[in-house]
């Protein structure tokens, strides 16, 4: 990947990317795959000045990030933007009434992207939302998450932004191991969950422009 000499990471998303940040402090990272990547960036490429910030917020759905976007994003003028969203929006219409619809998230998302291509420079990176199948009650979240996935990969393509696509990363991973050593309750990683969260999304750079 084609790296200048100094550059602005900034990861946005949900929970899972949150990973118990302290939001008193602006550069704290949390414990999750946003302070891996960051470690072994930083430690991949010690000549660069990188500088990495953690906007994600426990609960946030897409209409979060849009409502903030601005603010959390925009303002802050990062060179990457990487997004982790969307398993919230699935959540909502089975746990707390309030669904967002695929045409929704779509719309919602597709506004994020294009307010960030107009007013930044910034490459762009795309989470995949995923679900690891713990229980079979937890099938029934795929009906509604799966045209989410769907979604990004779609807006990825129009986009032309980088693709890390978790649900199949995480698909495979349970052939190797079961469930629960990647989450415990389907959603949240484990640390081991989000180490493979974090070397996806390094090894998606390195092969890859973005």
């Amino acid at each position: 990947m084609e790296m200048q000499s100094k550059v602005t990471i900034l990861f946005q998303g949900d929970s899972i990317t949150d990973s118990g940040r302290n939001y008193k402090k602006d550069e704290n990272l949390g414990t999750g795959y946003v302070m891996m990547a960051a470690l072994w960036f930083s430690a991949m490429y010690p000549e660069m000045e990188v500088k990495v910030l953690n906007r994600g917020i426990n609960g946030n759905r897409i209409r979060d990030l849009r409502n903030r976007w601005q603010k959390d994003t925009l303002n802050l003028r990062p060179d990457i933007v990487s997004i982790l969203v969307g398993i919230n929006d699935t959540l909502g219409k089975y746990f707390w009434g309030s669904p967002t619809s695929a045409a929704d998230f779509e719309n919602d998302y597709r506004i994020i992207l294009r307010q960030t291509c107009d007013n930044l420079k910034a490459k762009i990176v795309l989470l995949e939302p995923f679900s690891i199948i713990v229980t079979k009650d937890q099938l029934k979240l795929r009906e509604d998450l799966n045209p989410k996935i769907e979604v990004v990969r779609k807006l990825s393509e129009e986009f032309e932004t980088l693709l890390i696509p978790l649900d199949k990363i995480f698909d495979e991973a349970v052939k190797k191991r079961e469930a629960q050593f990647w989450s415990q309750d389907g959603i949240h990683p484990t640390p081991v969950g989000h180490a493979l969260i974090a070397q996806s999304w390094l090894k998606a750079l390195m092969n890859k422009t973005v």
